[in-house]
């Protein structure tokens, strides 16, 4: 961002570090340099979209999805100067297939891996930070290599998804939200496959919470395996058998339960049983649950603790939920039509989803209140308008204007969440009765 980086140096006798706009105060020009070197894309030629010029413009796309991305690069002023005063969209197509993807899942995997990390530490649970694990799904735009690629998704009786549609499963600190790891691909496989090289990444001493859909015993031995106190906490399927081997309260056992033959057939290493704490509870709606952790001190942690920790499980679904609702705007279609292109986007949107959790993680430490409290909505468009502010103004009236905004936190503050309050899961949105679009009916074939 050249036009800013010289608005910077001007403003610097009003102001340090605070004049910086979110991104570029987050994401040190260091990185993007180390990026662009490691995956060798760095700009050789001089051109009006070099590669690091394209980074900002992935970015910008992610935050900006009302804008087509030639207004994108003129409204952030990120092409450098040249003899047209407009960039072409072909232009920017063709930076952003230089670049690819690869530039941005090193600098979404630099960056997002320590702000979690970091995040997970400051907000612990009992000594442990808190992770959590969940998968969601996104439509990516209807050409011929995303349908080939990512595949559509099965629709029962209405037969497949009208769009192509990716998996994605994300590793994130519960308590703020911020991802801390992402693997995402093709519709077919399943969360389990994209689940496992993110269980590699798990940090020492946290205590994971996970989803009852990934309930295998490949996951919970190989997290107690890396040991470094690492530890896992689920809810139980209905069916799940067990052998109690010490009764340690009240609802309150430690058991042993057999891995399944199939599950040792597909890995040989996995041990014929393996043991955990049981411990009973009645959820919100008279339903009686089990919970099964690897959380095995009673003393350390009691039962009523982890029954209250297991809640924040679902913090990952609000994070999917600000993602595609907030973030998106609703917008969920990857609008990328190669499968590079919705992986290079994809890498800037949970990039910039992050920068968004980062600056809120900030407001919350200078408030003294819980990142929950602090609103998603308003902390994403106060980073649209420093954008916006950053590409118009004077550069002596940026600090002044993104001092006013951090002043007044009470905007961005939260009424505390009401602990009885529940949702249950429906769908909100009725289907449409038209035919949907074929592969054979688009091509002019036949049906």
């Amino acid at each position: 961002m050249s036009w800013l980086a010289g608005a910077l140096e001007e403003t610097a006798q009003y102001s340090s570090r605070e004049s910086l706009s979110t991104f570029e105060r987050s994401i040190e020009s260091q990185w993007i340099d180390e990026a662009l070197c490691a995956t060798g894309t760095a700009s050789i030629r001089r051109r009006r979209l070099p590669a690091e010029q394209v980074v900002w413009i992935v970015l910008g796309m992610a935050l900006t999805r009302d804008r087509p991305i030639k207004e994108v690069v003129s409204k952030l002023d990120l092409a450098l100067p040249g003899p047209r005063e407009e960039v072409a969209s072909s232009s920017v197509s063709q930076a952003r297939g230089r670049l690819g993807p690869a530039p941005l899942r090193w600098l979404f995997d630099r960056c997002s891996s320590r702000w979690a990390l970091q995040s997970a530490m400051r907000y612990k649970w009992q000594g442990l930070g808190v992770f959590a694990l969940d998968g969601t799904t996104l439509r990516v735009a209807d050409s011929d290599a995303n349908r080939a690629h990512f595949g559509l998704a099965s629709g029962g009786d209405r037969a497949a998804s009208g769009y192509p549609m990716l998996r994605l499963v994300t590793l994130a600190a519960a308590r703020s939200h911020l991802i801390y790891s992402a693997s995402f691909g093709p519709y077919k496989d399943g969360e389990h496959t994209y689940a496992q090289p993110l269980l590699e990444k798990i940090p020492p001493n946290s205590v994971l919470l996970v989803d009852r859909g990934f309930f295998a015993a490949k996951i919970f031995v190989g997290i107690e395996r890396a040991g470094e106190n690492r530890h896992w906490l689920i809810r139980s399927k209905v069916h799940t058998k067990w052998r109690i081997l010490k009764r340690l309260g009240r609802d309150d056992l430690m058991v042993e339960l057999d891995v399944s033959p199939s599950a040792k057939l597909a890995d040989p290493s996995l041990p014929r049983t393996f043991t955990a704490r049981a411990i009973g509870y009645t959820s919100p709606r008279a339903k009686r649950a089990w919970l099964l952790t690897s959380l095995s001190n009673a003393t350390l942690y009691p039962a009523k603790e982890v029954i209250a920790l297991y809640r924040e499980r679902w913090e990952l679904e609000l994070a999917y939920d600000e993602l595609k609702t907030h973030l998106l705007d609703r917008r969920e279609t990857i609008r990328s039509r190669s499968v590079a292109g919705v992986e290079q986007e994809l890498w800037g949107i949970l990039l910039t989803y992050n920068l968004v959790r980062l600056e809120m993680d900030r407001i919350a430490h200078e408030a003294n209140l819980a990142p929950s409290r602090i609103s998603f909505l308003s902390a994403t468009r106060l980073i649209r308008d420093e954008w916006s502010w950053c590409a118009v103004a004077q550069p002596g009236t940026i600090p002044q204007k993104l001092r006013r905004l951090r002043e007044d936190l009470l905007r961005f503050v939260l009424p505390a969440r009401r602990s009885k309050r529940i949702y249950p899961r429906a769908v909100k949105i009725k289907m449409s009765h038209y035919e949907k679009k074929r592969p054979d009916a688009a091509r002019g074939a036949p049906k």
